[in-house]
């Protein structure tokens, strides 16, 4: 958060709200969604906050897809923003 304001806003309360959402999306991501996602570029610029500080992960183009049961694999298959 470039704004000195809004960075003040974010104590270790909404910071840890912050870290559990993006970890609970990662969750979802890799063993909850009908296809495994791996995000592959996670970075803070990569986390999105809507207006009540909940974190989005966007950019998925490095992203890589595998089937249900599949842990690891060569694929060709990736997903775009």
């Amino acid at each position: 958060m470039s704004d000195e304001a809004k960075r003040k806003k974010l104590d270790w309360k909404q910071r840890l709200h912050i870290i559990n959402g993006i970890a609970r999306g990662l969750l979802y991501l890799h063993e909850d969604s009908r296809l495994r996602v791996i995000h592959r570029d996670l970075k803070a610029s990569n986390v999105l906050l809507d207006h009540e500080m909940n974190p989005k992960i966007s950019d998925f183009g490095l992203a890589k897809t595998f089937e249900g049961g599949e842990s690891q694999g060569n694929t060709k298959r990736v997903m775009g923003t």
